[in-house]
């Protein structure tokens, strides 16, 4: 009995050590069911805890009132897969937050209060797999290159929001996605949503239930009507429609030919001017030789 308790002596030991480096290195008032877990959800906090253990994977932080994340907060965590902020009152996330985020695979933004996706927003975390944008009711603006370099990203939620519109080039440039949510929001069926209704069409199998469940606002009449009941005929006339970006770039050439015809007209008339004060200088010296 005596040799029994003495070999598990040092295991005991071992043990309790170990237990109490956790209960050191985990934030207070959170729970840490592993060495590599940090589970902060429903704590009521306002800001993100501290003493976060450096070499934390899974980092959950849903149903608080956290406003902000700090731009160099993931610096120090390159080891960091699993990031969870749902829930929370997140108003916008800074650029170069999460460029450091070499190794993130799960990133849950849902249910916060922000109102726009910019470019450079997730830098370029190529490992990141599944995102979760859903649920933020005041979301109206997502930029064309805000997942640009995201070439692992599988799964995008951007469901129950207030996206009118969106960029069909933020969806084509995601080469290894094979699922998107975009339900709930008020879309409308105007010439801007043209080509996303294209994709729509030719990426169904990427929609949860195809297209069945979305809808859009017709501008003309403010009736809603389901995208299954649409199709190309239905946006024909925006084929002969100049978009602003078409406007732009046809005002820009207009004003650089008036330009370069100035300069052109300005160097001519110079050129004959010149040439007449030549001719008239020639023909006085011959004048005054005879």
């Amino acid at each position: 009995m005596l040799s029994c308790v003495c070999w598990l002596q040092p295991f005991l030991v071992l043990l309790t050590s170990v237990l109490l480096t956790l209960g050191q290195n985990c934030p207070f008032n959170c729970l840490c069911p592993d060495p590599h877990t940090v589970d902060c959800s429903g704590k009521g906090l306002t800001r993100l805890p501290d003493s976060i253990p450096l070499d934390v994977r899974r980092l959950l932080l849903s149903d608080n009132w956290i406003q902000r994340i700090p731009a160099d907060f993931l610096v120090l965590y390159s080891d960091l897969v699993y990031l969870d902020l749902r829930n929370n009152s997140l108003s916008h996330i800074e650029p170069g937050t999460l460029s450091t985020s070499s190794r993130l695979v799960f990133l849950d933004l849902g249910s916060n209060n922000l109102t726009e996706i910019p470019k450079g927003t997730f830098g370029e975390s190529r490992s990141l797999i599944k995102l979760r944008l859903g649920n933020n009711p005041h979301l109206s603006m997502v930029n064309e290159d805000a997942f640009l370099g995201l070439t692992s990203l599988r799964e995008l939620e951007l469901e129950r929001n207030a996206l009118s519109g969106l960029e069909v080039g933020a969806l084509s440039q995601l080469p290894s996605l094979r699922l998107v949510r975009l339900e709930g929001n008020p879309w409308v069926c105007n010439c801007n949503f043209a080509s996303l209704f294209a994709w729509l069409m030719e990426n169904q199998h990427k929609l949860t239930n195809g297209v069945d469940g979305l809808e859009c606002l017709l501008p003309m009449d403010e009736r809603r009507v389901p995208l299954n009941q649409l199709s190309q005929d239905s946006f024909r006339e925006c084929k002969g429609t100049l978009t602003l970006t078409d406007l732009l770039i046809i005002i820009f050439s207009g004003i650089s030919v008036s330009v370069v015809a100035i300069i052109a007209s300005f160097f001519l008339a110079s050129t004959v001017h010149c040439f007449q004060r030549w001719s008239k200088g020639n023909k006085t010296e011959e004048e005054e030789s005879e």
